[in-house]
């Protein structure tokens, strides 16, 4: 019979609503049962494409034994931190302070006044390498809970006054200069992998937010080091495993320092985040590989993970069926000799070993291959390596897919608007934007109240229950300004002013312009949540100063343009220090020092010398530049403001700094301005 779960909107929870435990979704209710029962709380946080998370269900929340033991002497709260970002960062904090490390799932038990007493994160089901079994657990913190209580008590507190002295310092009053910018290059440089590309060891992620801020940085100071690093990095990732070398689209991780393994989950916001850095390497190189990388991620988005309502899901499972009823990571996309002889025949693949890197021993496991793109030199029949990828592709459609996760996730939607936006505008790809269209249209329809508060998520057309926590408000925002410059449509601009109005209001300390990662009116937990450090996408705090600083370009709105250099504080006191970590808010802090640029484009928008200069203005690298484009007579965007044609044609203003230059209608010199 289904548990509570049953009626939840996470298609996480509902992986769960089978399971003999008798779960609870994260609420008020679940303590009120805690603290008239009793019992201590068992909170378990995962997310539908974890890896662990599925082998922990299986092993232990689908045991009918273990499920009598918990529901005997635990209120069991299971939570989706996609949904409850809020939840999951505060215990993580706590995880990580008490273990010195952290993961998923990630299992706490809690008091029934939600303070943290023991943690952990996968327990296995015996004992193994040192670590308890989870049922070893479970009596173990009964035997506590029951014994010793008191005890129990005194850690929780103590647990939870830790925490609260961990607030974050805000470092500088100050915004970060040429000096911290050059540093934080001078930590990436030093922690560059020159023989693989990218930064540290395994395992190696994708570090989008760096690369955007090398690329600004390139084309603010010219320094060739920076672009080199960023050209490199991307090269290897999109020759490596981690890059799906038959469809398009990334994978999360890399679990080797060469990227050729992935940890094979393809989420929203990396594909998001790394369609827009790819498309800004094109912009800044001319590079046909990051083209192709662009289009086909871009593509990979719009064919995998678009909702029938218009939006984005979340993510694509790691794991899948082998064919023999076992859900194995990678099945789907892994190749061995005799399979590529089976769909190819002898003689091409051999060649399609050679080209994608398939070897007799493997890369992967049991002797499987994850496809890269090894021959970096040498002639290929172009013609013949498109006809084996399509055979290939053919087949492996013919696998049992990975699961999707079709919930629809506000930040990463935003991501994704901003990403497809610009990609579809730089490729003349409409069809692309038409995709930022329908899925900004979705968040306005269905994640936007009348009061402009954001919905974390939604799915199946069904808004979620949870609030909109800082990156979900910054995230699209990001994406509604990015569309406002690319189809100069002046409700985009409205709509990411309400939004960031929010931020002003809810997520800003008014003394010292910190920004919180919940609204001030939202549900209290044992902390409020802040973390300017950028993770998997942009933090709240690092998105949000770049969005403020966007549209304070756009509007002229000097409470909005303050906010954000407040904000960039934080980045003055981090980016020397650990410029990995803090990639966005250093890429906000380049448009920062360059500006940012503010490009209006005037003329009769069917007119192609309006769509010429429109075009040149998207295609500057001038950091963080923001572009509005409309008829001369428009009220569309207000920097558009009484600007006039010049001898009646259309027309491009720059402006910085409070200081425009001369009005111009020749496209090269319109390149020009906007060169550093």
């Amino acid at each position: 019979m289904p548990n509570r779960l049953a009626h939840e909107t996470s298609p996480y929870l509902l992986q769960h609503a089978d399971n003999p435990v008798d779960w609870w979704p994260w609420s008020a209710d679940a303590f009120e049962e805690a603290r008239k029962s009793g019992k201590p709380v068992l909170l378990s946080v995962g997310y539908s494409s974890c890896h662990w998370c599925h082998v922990m269900a299986h092993e232990s929340f689908e045991d009918q034994e273990t499920a009598d033991y918990l529901n005997a002497h635990f209120v069991s709260v299971k939570v989706d931190r996609e949904e409850r970002p809020d939840v999951d960062a505060v215990y993580m904090e706590a995880v990580q302070a008490a273990t010195g490390q952290g993961g998923w799932p990630m299992t706490v038990f809690l008091t029934p006044d939600a303070e943290p007493f023991y943690f952990g994160t996968y327990f296995p089901p015996a004992p193994r390498q040192g670590s308890p079994s989870f049922r070893q657990v479970l009596e173990g913190v009964h035997s506590a809970w029951t014994d010793r209580r008191d005890e129990v008590a005194e850690v929780a507190e103590k647990i939870v006054r830790d925490l609260a002295g961990r607030e974050i310092a805000f470092g500088d009053t100050q915004v970060p200069g040429e000096e911290d910018l050059a540093g934080a290059l001078l930590g990436l440089t030093r922690d560059y992998d020159a023989g693989h590309g990218g930064f540290g060891g395994a395992p190696k992620f994708p570090p989008s937010m760096a690369i955007e801020f090398l690329l600004r940085h390139h084309a603010r100071t010219g320094a060739e080091g920076a672009l080199q690093m960023a050209a490199d990095t991307c090269e290897r990732m999109a020759r490596g495993g981690i890059y799906d070398q038959l469809a398009g689209g990334f994978a999360r991780y890399s679990v080797d320092r060469e990227w050729v393994v992935p940890h094979f989950e393809k989420m929203l916001y990396d594909n998001a985040l790394l369609c827009r850095v790819y498309a800004h390497l094109w912009r800044s190189t001319g590079s046909d590989l990051a083209r192709r990388v662009a289009l086909e991620t871009a593509d990979f988005m719009v064919r995998e993970l678009r909702t029938n309502e218009g939006g984005f899901a979340s993510a694509l499972d790691a794991d899948s069926d082998d064919g023999t009823g076992k859900h194995v990571e990678g099945a789907y996309y892994v190749w061995t000799p005799a399979q590529l002889r089976e769909v190819l025949g002898e003689q091409d693949a051999e060649l399609a070993a050679d080209y994608f890197g398939v070897t007799q021993e493997g890369t992967f496991e049991e002797g499987a291959s994850v496809l890269q793109l090894p021959q970096s030199e040498g002639v290929f029949d172009a013609e013949r390596i498109a006809s084996i990828r399509a055979r290939l592709l053919e087949a492996r459609g013919e696998r049992p897919a990975p699961g999707r996760d079709d919930k629809v996730v506000a930040a990463w939607n935003g991501l994704a608007v901003a990403a497809l936006a610009e990609t579809g505008a730089y490729f003349d790809r409409p069809d692309l934007i038409e995709a930022a269209l329908g899925a900004a249209d979705l968040l306005v329809r269905l994640h936007l109240d009348e009061h402009a508060r954001l919905a974390r998520t939604s799915k199946d057309g069904r808004v979620g229950a949870n609030a909109g926590v800082l990156e979900d408000y910054a995230d699209v925002s990001e994406g509604f300004l990015a569309l406002a410059s690319v189809t100069g449509e002046g409700v985009w601009l409205e709509f990411a002013g309400f939004l960031l109005d929010h931020v002003l209001v809810q997520f800003t300390d008014e003394e010292s312009g910190t920004l919180y990662d919940t609204a001030a009116d939202a549900e209290k937990l044992i902390r409020r949540p802040q973390d300017p450090t950028d993770n998997a996408t942009p933090s709240g705090w690092s998105a949000a100063a770049g969005a403020l600083l966007s549209y304070a370009a756009q509007t002229g709105a000097e409470p909005h343009r303050a906010a954000a250099e407040r904000a960039l504080g934080v980045v003055k006191a981090l980016g020397p220090r650990a410029p990995r970590f803090i990639g966005w808010g250093l890429a906000t802090a380049e448009a920062l020092l360059d500006g940012p640029r503010e490009v209006a484009v005037v003329g009769p928008v069917d007119d192609p010398a309006t769509k010429e200069l429109h075009r040149a203005a998207l295609l500057a690298t001038a950091p963080g530049a923001v572009v509005a484009v409309g008829a001369p007579d428009s009220d569309e965007l207000p920097l558009l403001a009484e600007r006039l044609l010049v001898s009646g044609e259309p027309t491009a203003y720059v402006c910085r700094n409070f200081t425009c230059d001369a009005p111009t209608t020749d496209v090269d010199r319109l390149r020009e301005a906007l060169k550093h």
